[in-house]
């Protein structure tokens, strides 16, 4: 039938369009701008730094370092719960989506119709019977007309089919691009995920430092109670003056009120914590603890490596190849587009005898068709789609620089900090030490209770600042993991081909996701 040859031509001619060329440069990746090796890595004369093996670097769930079964549990629910990541998984899905639905264009279009038509047609008809009517008074004679109707009923049904041949590559390159995309919000969704981790250990880490506060104040304002008792003592005993009492009474007022004011910071951070897991802050209770003592080594390699381990830096990546595949796009629109249309149908009347071959109506055609003149339009699209390119490498190369700075930037930290937290200690040994030694005095009535108090205030003050420290170091620990990736690496992205390989005449939740 020639409805049959005509379609069969159609997709006979589908090779021939799909290897039809793509117009545009072809993707390299542009160079990004890093060193060799990290600065704090490089070991200075007379002393080397050490690095734990990276078979021990964090895969995955990288806070388990930190060997916290509650903070465990409160990171896996941040990709299940978190509503911020689940917007950026939705985000993830549309881009997919859309991959199929520019991919449709690669195929013919096939349409059917069916149709029904009842048409009049009024026209005026010689009267016979009337004849020849004669006026004898003017002489003139005319001749009288019946009007009359006719009545049609058409009836129409039959496929069509167009196709646009894509000879070259616009839609192709539309698909690359879409597919890049996709690939970039993975990424994106991958960092969100990644970053709302690293908040949730932050935030932790930040709560267990008030609760160690709120512990050291607490030892310090049953000291203070201590020292309260024997000044009283002292006083009752008549060896000591009021003045010494009301000291120590203020001293030990001030404490409990810095004890108490700590709940306040810790509450806010519970807070936090509950809404980055997708929980209402009513619903979650963290029981008191310690910040931890031991500092995890975080291996790091060499910088090359964040350019694979940090998902921003790969979706600022696949963005410059969507943004490529856009150039030959745009370049695409200089050549002619050729189309091929077919179609096969019946028209006729009655309905049970439309099908037959007086009724049958079939064409088949090509066409092509090119832009003489659109005032620079084409030439202007493809200079915004070089400009785009443009601006998402320096994107890429900016977001590679920031990578190394963050990584340096925590690398110094916690070096820095290791060698501040050994001195605060000596500091605040010697402080303790003072406190003794002043209180001895005070009572051996060599020493005045002021100079027990400066020395207690000294104490508590650096005993506040080695706690800082330890914060400083484990919140800055969780950073480097962060700013190292975390742990992913490019394989976690869907591959182009799992997205390309979808039935695209089957609805998207029929699709099995082949990640």
């Amino acid at each position: 039938m020639p409805c049959c040859h005509s379609l069969r031509a159609i997709f006979m001619l589908a090779p021939l369009a799909l290897s039809g060329c793509m117009v545009g440069p072809d993707y390299k990746r542009p160079a990004a701008i890093i060193s060799p090796a990290f600065k704090e890595l490089r070991p200075a004369p007379g002393w080397s730094y050490a690095t734990p093996s990276l078979a021990a670097a964090p895969k995955g769930k990288w806070w388990e370092v930190y060997n916290d079964p509650l903070l465990n549990s409160l990171e896996e629910r941040v990709s299940i719960n978190n509503q911020n990541v689940k917007q950026y998984e939705a985000l993830y899905r549309e881009a997919r989506a859309a991959i199929n639905s520019i991919r449709a264009q690669l195929y013919p279009t096939l349409s059917g119709s069916l149709s029904f038509n009842r048409n009049s047609t009024g026209r005026g008809s010689r009267n016979a019977s009337s004849g020849v009517l004669v006026n004898y008074g003017t002489g003139s004679s005319e001749t009288t007309y019946t009007a009359s109707n006719t009545t049609e009923t058409t009836y129409g049904m039959g496929p069509s089919a167009s196709w646009d041949l894509d000879l070259w590559g616009s839609i192709r390159r539309q698909i690359q691009a879409q597919v890049t995309e996709a690939q970039a919000t993975a990424a994106d969704l991958a960092n969100a995920t990644l970053s709302y981790q690293v908040q949730l250990a932050t935030a932790y880490f930040n709560l267990r430092y008030q609760d160690s506060l709120k512990d050291l104040l607490h030892r310090n304002v049953q000291f203070y109670e201590r020292s309260l008792q024997i000044t009283n003592n002292q006083y009752q005993a008549g060896v000591a003056d009021p003045t010494a009492v009301l000291q120590a009474r203020t001293q030990l007022e001030q404490t409990r009120a810095e004890e108490v004011q700590a709940g306040i910071a810790r509450a806010q951070y519970e807070h936090a914590i509950a809404v980055l897991a997708g929980e209402a802050p009513a619903d979650l209770n963290i029981a008191p603890a310690m910040l931890p003592r031991a500092i995890p080594a975080i291996p790091v390699s060499v910088p090359a490596t964040l350019l694979q381990r940090r998902p921003d830096v790969a979706a600022a990546e696949r963005r410059m190849e969507e943004y490529n595949a856009r150039i030959g796009a745009a370049i695409a629109a200089f050549y002619p587009d050729v189309q091929l249309t077919a179609s096969y149908s019946y028209s006729g009347d009655p309905v049970g005898a439309l099908v037959q071959v007086a009724n049958r109506i079939w064409s088949l055609g090509a066409a092509a068709t090119e832009t003489i003149f659109e005032g620079g339009s084409r030439t202007a699209a493809v200079h915004e789609a070089n400009a785009n390119y443009n601006a998402y490498t320096a994107t890429y190369r900016q977001t590679v620089l920031t990578a190394l700075q963050s990584t340096e930037d925590q690398l110094s930290n916690l070096r820095i900090l290791a060698d501040q937290a050994k001195q605060q200690q000596i500091a605040l040994n010697a402080a303790n030490q003072a406190v003794t030694v002043s209180m001895n005095q005070y009572l051996a009535g060599t020493e005045i209770y002021t100079t027990v108090i400066t020395a207690e205030v000294t104490a508590l003050s650096n005993a506040e600042t080695a706690l800082a420290i330890q914060q400083s170091r484990i919140i800055d620990s969780v950073t480097l993991i962060g700013a190292l990736g975390g742990g992913w690496d490019p394989t976690s992205l869907p591959s182009k081909d799992s997205m390309q390989t979808d039935n695209p005449f089957l609805p998207s939740f029929i699709q099995k996701d082949k990640n």
